[in-house]
């Protein structure tokens, strides 16, 4: 089957202020996003891309923007179910309002358990996302063969939670899994299993350099984080 390159979009103006945006509409890549979108075609020069699917918001619209414009030729489609976690009441705020929240430790430890006040529930934006990807597998496999390979530009916990899919992990373990902003995350398809090929990938280490994190050190970040400073 295919092999999907997962995208984390750009670092965002939301990421940087410490807001968790979900779906606030407006939210921008800030100057460093922008930067790290440039640099994404050098990155994935050589690859043979079959298709880009994106998330419709901005933030990961700008971040293809660039690879697009490099490949004009290359086809773009915007896919609803790999669209950011609806957090409902949650987005908008800082998160570090939010780590008081007793809801927060659930989030953290017992995510199946999880749903936003009038938002989803983080077991069904996972469930959305994974079809998604199984659809889109089937589809460039059917139009561009087996070997294909196809870019998917989406979120933070969209992104781990397919990670945790592919790994055979429950949810409930998905927090220990991190993606920085424009980290490239690869997954090949087979018939029987799902390869983690790349996770996480920026191309330089400077993610692994200590940073103070909302709520603590153990403590996952809700929505992805701003990756290193």
């Amino acid at each position: 089957m295919a092999t999907l390159i997962l995208v984390r979009h750009g670092r965002s103006t939301a990421n940087t202020s410490g807001v968790l945006a979900g779906r606030t509409p407006g939210v921008a890549l800030d100057e460093r996003g922008a930067a790290q979108a440039a640099a994404l075609p050098g990155r994935l020069a050589g690859i043979p891309l079959a298709a880009v699917v994106s998330s419709p918001l901005q933030r990961c619209r700008e971040t293809v923007a660039p690879l697009l414009d490099a490949r004009p030729g290359l086809a773009l489609h915007t896919e609803e179910r790999i669209s950011e976690c609806d957090y409902g009441d949650w987005s908008g705020r800082k998160l570090a309002e939010l780590a008081d929240e007793p809801l927060m430790e659930v989030v953290q430890a017992h995510a199946s358990a999880a749903a936003f006040p009038g938002g989803e529930s983080m077991r069904g934006m996972q469930a959305r996302a994974v079809d998604a990807v199984r659809d889109w597998n089937a589809r460039i496999e059917a139009e561009h063969g087996e070997d294909a390979v196809y870019a998917m530009c989406s979120h933070g916990d969209i992104i781990k939670s397919l990670v945790a899919d592919a790994l055979g992990l429950h949810l409930d373990l998905f927090q220990r899994i991190h993606v920085d902003p424009c980290s490239v995350t690869v997954v090949r398809y087979t018939r029987l299993r799902p390869f983690l090929v790349r996770l996480g990938d920026t191309g330089d280490l400077a993610g692994l350099a200590p940073r103070e994190t909302p709520g603590g050190a153990g403590t996952a970040e809700v929505g992805g984080g701003a990756g290193a400073p």
